[in-house]
């Protein structure tokens, strides 16, 4: 079946969007400038950068209203029919709490990790989410996984080692090992809550057709708010580095944050480009999962992976070393496996045509070529 035009665009957009928001974050991270000690020093704010994301996933939220309250004025059934509008907008808005939170969790940590590691290894190592939903569906949700969802999962804790091996690698020449090591450890850490956050969403949200801008909008508001409120004891809970590289010495120096922000138009665009790019993000994401499927949104995704990866080599953030190609090939089959993508299909195919021309010895003792019927299923 054709895409439409819209539905390329969504694609195009999650891809693009997807990827300047990390390598924003990234840059971000890698932005020295002086704080509120006068002391020059990275931007490291994961938890602002936190709050700044659910931020732009609250501005969805305002521009659903805005799209909402022109086409209901409008009076010709538009609100109902547009791809920004239509939707049940009855629901009880709660429901997206325990996600909420669960991204709040899972975003601060692994922006923490992302801060210590590196952009294409972060992106890459999320993809261990596969492993920790597969086991919480078995477990909560009470599925059976058929044998390519548990090949894939084999899969994939194989290429999660090999990216492992490949930060070791480009390491090995300094005394960063322990911290890179510690951020990748962080990101897979985070995927335990965001396949919590599947799981949660699979179970009371995915029969909820919600318009796409309203679910992110009231997940960026929980969001918000809880970020906001867990800012006040991060600005007192001393820690040390790289967990605490800020003028206070503590998880979180807000002030010390924002006069960075002031101090660097660069880091200012970063921090906008962070805000927008969620947003954007997000929505096209949804929008993917709702027009196509929650498997072209993978595949999306994986792309995303390829251009993260391709722009931290042609910068100089990184040195290309083959485990890692060699481990992303791997994620990539694992998720293919897992999500009945090609590499199953061509398994099924290959066997079928071995079955067609399977080799048979008749009565008189003369080998004929034999065509049994074997079904296909693509």
């Amino acid at each position: 079946m054709a895409w439409t035009n819209y539905q390329r665009i969504l694609a195009v957009l999650q891809v693009i969007t997807g990827s300047f928001n990390t390598l924003s974050v990234k840059f971000a991270d890698q932005q020295e400038v002086v704080g509120e000690d006068g002391q020059i020093r990275h931007f490291n704010h994961p938890f602002m950068q936190s709050t700044f994301m659910f931020f732009g996933e609250f501005l969805c939220f305002v521009a659903f209203k805005i799209f909402y309250r022109y086409y209901n004025r409008r009076g010709d059934g538009s609100v109902d029919s547009n791809v920004l509008t239509k939707g049940s907008r009855i629901f009880n808005p709660f429901i997206l709490l325990i996600p909420a939170l669960c991204d709040m969790f899972a975003t601060s940590i692994m922006y923490i990790g992302l801060n210590m590691t590196y952009a294409s290894s972060f992106q890459m190592l999320r993809g261990a989410v596969i492993v920790f939903t597969g086991i919480f569906s078995v477990a909560f949700l009470h599925r059976k996984l058929v044998a390519r969802e548990w090949i894939g999962i084999f899969f994939v804790i194989v290429g999660l080692a090999c990216v492992g091996v490949s930060d070791i690698l480009a390491e090995s020449t300094n005394m960063n090992t322990n911290s890179v090591l510690t951020g990748d450890l962080l990101i897979i850490f985070a995927q335990v809550i965001t396949a919590v956050q599947m799981v949660v969403e699979e179970k009371y949200v995915g029969e909820q057709d919600i318009p796409a801008l309203q679910a992110i909008g009231w997940e960026g508001i929980f969001g918000f708010i809880g970020m906001s409120l867990a800012m006040i004891p991060l600005n007192y809970i001393k820690v040390l580095p790289p967990f605490a590289d800020n003028s206070r010495g503590t998880l979180e120096a807000s002030v010390d944050a924002f006069i960075q922000i002031g101090n660097s138009g660069k880091l200012l665009a970063a921090i906008i480009g962070i805000i927008f790019s969620i947003a954007f993000f997000n929505y096209a994401g949804i929008s993917v999962t709702k027009e196509m499927s929650a498997t072209t949104r993978m595949i999306l995704d994986s792309v995303r992976t390829i251009i993260i990866w391709a722009f931290s080599l042609a910068v100089g953030w990184q040195v290309f070393y083959y485990v890692q190609l060699i481990g992303f090939t791997i994620l990539l089959i694992g998720m293919a496996c897992y999500n009945n993508i090609v590499i199953p299909q061509l398994f099924r195919k290959l066997r079928s045509r071995l079955g067609r021309h399977k080799l048979s010895v008749n009565k008189d003792g003369i080998v004929n070529t034999a065509a049994d019927d074997v079904q296909e299923t693509l």
